[in-house]
């Protein structure tokens, strides 16, 4: 089977391609990745010259680049995505850019040359948040901010392409994933890294948000699991099962760093703060897919891959990671 993966260069992409690699011998991956400020090569320095890999630097919505790099694949998944929350809401243009045109881009080459399957990778923010129970795949979308509007604006139109073209295509929401080669702005590798520097650890509002963490390389199973035996023109929730809130999250990660609590630093929080999000998974269970990682195990390992390579991530921390941290977390305190 020959794939095509956009996004491959950020971080759930660059997992799944691995994924890939190394579980099935006879598949092939073409990568599709901007390389924006989260796209780094260096996340895929293992399989670079494995003969079965190919980089193609394009952007999504540039429908002939597209055509081309999707000439003869079986399927295309959905990576690419502008993902940070906090950016959308300083400016949502690029988001509307990647995440909804750049998916039709991505549809529109799918229909033309009769692909036979189509992910599109999503996440459980576009049904926004919900105070007890859990969201099933039936829930209307309801998003609160710039980055989950255009995801799950995406969402419907790939939905929109079963219904009226009935191209085969498939969903999964994810809920929040880490684990290594996370870029610096998302709040685990945030917190492990300025740990790590002795610097504040930004902690929105009262800390009590809740998310559902879900361990990259489990999401990549589950994603492997829907693209094979999933059923055309469905969604399937993929959660980890572990809720924490963030502030028992941050001082789960000072304590693994043996840093003091002293280093949490309370911060406005941001406009529309979804209060929690918890996701049914019912539906890729009884595909046969279970998370294959305990939270604290995976959580360890993520911060003792930070700890063993800063020289992935400090020179992302120089420069315009910088600044944008100055602008958008300090300045809140």
């Amino acid at each position: 089977m020959k794939l095509l993966v956009t996004g491959g260069a950020g971080f759930i992409g660059p997992h799944f391609i691995r994924h890939v690699l190394q579980k099935y011998p006879t598949y092939s991956v073409v990568n599709v990745d901007k390389l924006t400020y989260a796209g780094n090569l260096e996340n895929l320095r293992d399989v670079e010259a494995d003969p079965r890999y190919r980089f193609v630097h394009g952007d999504i919505c540039e429908a002939a680049a597209v055509r081309e790099a999707a000439r003869g694949v079986d399927a295309i998944l959905n990576f690419a995505a502008e993902s940070h929350v906090d950016r959308s809401i300083l400016g949502a243009d690029e988001f509307l850019k990647t995440d909804v045109v750049g998916t039709f881009t991505l549809l529109e080459a799918a229909r033309e040359l009769k692909i036979p399957r189509y992910v599109q990778v999503s996440t459980d923010e576009v049904y926004g948040s919900i105070d007890r129970g859990a969201f099933r795949e039936s829930a209307p979308p309801k998003p609160t901010n710039p980055y989950s509007a255009t995801k799950a604006g995406a969402d419907l139109l790939v939905s929109a392409y079963w219904t009226t073209h009935r191209l085969p295509v498939l969903i999964t929401r994810s809920s929040n994933n880490f684990g290594p080669n996370q870029y610096p702005e998302k709040v685990i590798p945030l917190f492990i890294t300025n740990a790590l520097e002795d610097r504040p650890l930004p902690l929105y509002g009262d800390g009590k948000n809740v998310r559902d963490w879900l361990y990259v390389v489990d999401n990549c199973a589950a994603i492997d699991l829907v693209l094979r035996a999933g059923v055309p023109g469905e969604i399937y929730n993929i959660g980890g099962g572990t809720e924490v809130e963030n502030i028992v999250l941050t001082r789960q990660i000072l304590r693994l760093l043996g840093k003091p609590e002293s280093l949490i630093q309370r911060v406005t929080d941001r406009p529309g703060h979804d209060r929690r999000y918890a996701l049914d998974c019912h539906k890729i269970r009884a595909l046969g897919w279970k998370p294959g990682h305990d939270f604290g195990a995976a959580l360890a390992e993520t911060v003792r891959w930070y700890r063993e390579h800063e020289a992935w991530w400090r020179p992302i921390k120089s420069g315009e990671f910088k600044a944008y941290y100055a602008r958008q977390y300090v300045d809140r305190a």
